[in-house]
């Protein structure tokens, strides 16, 4: 029987690495298509697509007009820094109240539940003209903070959603037994709490970060100032009216999927591995 509910257990958890390497693969396959054509002539991107650069189609004609046309190099941290605050915003402050509203029953509990789960349903851009007159008041029009700001408040609903579902489900004798050994709230919560829903949180960075660094609304809207441009923003350079440089947007797009890959391979492994230990047991 052991050695029955083992071969099972494999048998799902090879399954589940098949069905995710599947998955990848779809995924990526656009992405790949994107690379190969960045390093092609004009005519060779709209001719053969899906073929390799060979010597003839081979031109690195895009990357060149890239990095003389515009500061890309400014673009990318621009983008960066504002992703990488953003996220740590959200999912710092969306575990906290997720773990107040799933820890403390109090007045109210559930009403603020529900305000923030209205936050999913409601978008963030039909707000766009207050949001614009509170930045201009405040004088944030411009800058990266203006931006941080709107993406924390963006996804802190999602956040807070997700995360407290799992917390509800962390042993109440756990936290207990560190209460009795001495730890405040914040030690509970740091060092007792957190790591136990860290699949949790890596699935709500992977359905944050996304949206962030691909967004041109709020760039366009808050930030379109050259310093404070993201790289999505200042692609839309080589984008004209009757006329597009596509090598120039391809090598844009192929530059640009680089850090959010990153990214999203260093948050994905916990999510990853949160899946398969499901599947073992």
């Amino acid at each position: 029987m052991a050695m029955s509910g083992a071969r099972q257990s494999l048998g799902r958890s090879a399954a589940a690495h098949a069905i995710l390497i599947t998955y990848t693969i779809i995924a990526l396959f656009p992405v790949f298509v994107i690379v190969i054509n960045s390093f092609k002539t004009r005519k060779a991107i709209f001719r053969t697509p899906l073929e390799m650069p060979d010597a003839e189609s081979f031109s690195l004609i895009g990357y060149q007009t890239v990095l003389k046309q515009g500061d890309f190099l400014l673009y990318f941290q621009n983008s960066l820094v504002v992703t990488v605050v953003s996220l740590t915003l959200v999912l710092l402050f969306g575990a906290m109240a997720a773990f107040a509203l799933s820890e403390y029953r109090f007045r109210g509990n559930s009403l603020m539940g529900l305000y923030l789960a209205l936050g999913i349903m409601i978008p963030i851009r039909l707000g766009t003209v207050a949001i614009l007159q509170l930045m201009v008041a405040t004088g944030l029009v411009n800058t990266l903070t203006a931006l941080v700001l709107v993406y924390t408040a963006q996804g802190l609903p999602l956040a807070v959603f997700i995360l407290s579902e799992f917390m509800r489900g962390v042993s109440d004798d756990l936290k207990n037994a560190g209460r009795i050994d001495g730890l405040s709230e914040y030690r509970i919560f740091f060092r007792l709490v957190l790591p136990l829903v860290r699949p949790a949180m890596a699935t709500v960075a992977v359905f944050t970060m996304i949206p962030i660094w691909n967004d041109l609304w709020f760039p366009l809207i808050l930030a379109s100032a050259e310093e404070t441009k993201t790289v999505t923003l200042g692609a839309q350079v080589f984008i004209g009216q009757f006329v597009t440089d596509w090598n120039a947007v391809l090598s844009a797009l192929s530059l640009a999927i680089l850090p959010v890959l990153v990214l999203y391979l260093i948050f994905s492994r916990q999510l990853i591995r949160g899946i398969t230990a499901g599947a073992v047991k």
